[in-house]
Formats: structure tokens, C-alpha cells, sequence
């Protein structure tokens, strides 16, 4: 996967909360990709815009980490519409 392939699957399935690169703060229950100093870094923020540390994985190649941050953010739009539909919000 590339940048464009994973830029398309965020909009064509409206995956919530997706950032492509990093943010100068994080927002509330977001998912990050990002270019570090020794590869690719995803990780999850919570309700409070903390940085979830479990939640941080390191990449060494991008389509690696594309795949995690798409994987990541399709496993949180399942979550949120499951939510709605049981507790209606």
C-alpha cells in the first residue's frame, strides 16, 4: 500500500479520525501516521487526546505502517457505528 492507496480507502469508507503526518497537537480519539526519525510510527489517541502508549507501533516501511494505520482506523469505524447502533449515540 501507498500514501495515495490509503488516502483513498479514508475517504472512499469514511474512516474516522485519520491524521497523515503529525499533528502540532492530537485531537481526541484520532489515529496518527507518521514519518519518524527511524521509520513510520501509528499510534492512537483517547478520549482526552492522550497519546495511548500501547497503542504505538514502529514501522520500518511505510506500506507496513499504511496497512496498520488503515487496519487501525477501519477497527474504530466498526467500534463507533456498533455503539450507535446498541446504545444510540
Amino acid at each position: 500500500m501507498n500514501l495515495r492507496d490509503a488516502i483513498s480507502i479514508v475517504e472512499a469508507e469514511g474512516l474516522p479520525g485519520a491524521f497523515f503526518g503529525k499533528p502540532e497537537h492530537d485531537y481526541a480519539d484520532s489515529t496518527v501516521i507518521h514519518r519518524g526519525d527511524n521509520g513510520w510510527i501509528v499510534y492512537v489517541t483517547d478520549e482526552r487526546a492522550s497519546v495511548v502508549p500501547t497503542g504505538t507501533s514502529h514501522f520500518t516501511n511505510e506500506s507496513d505502517a499504511l496497512d496498520d494505520f488503515i487496519s487501525r482506523l477501519r477497527d474504530l469505524k466498526k467500534y463507533n457505528d456498533l455503539s450507535k447502533k446498541l446504545f444510540g449515540h
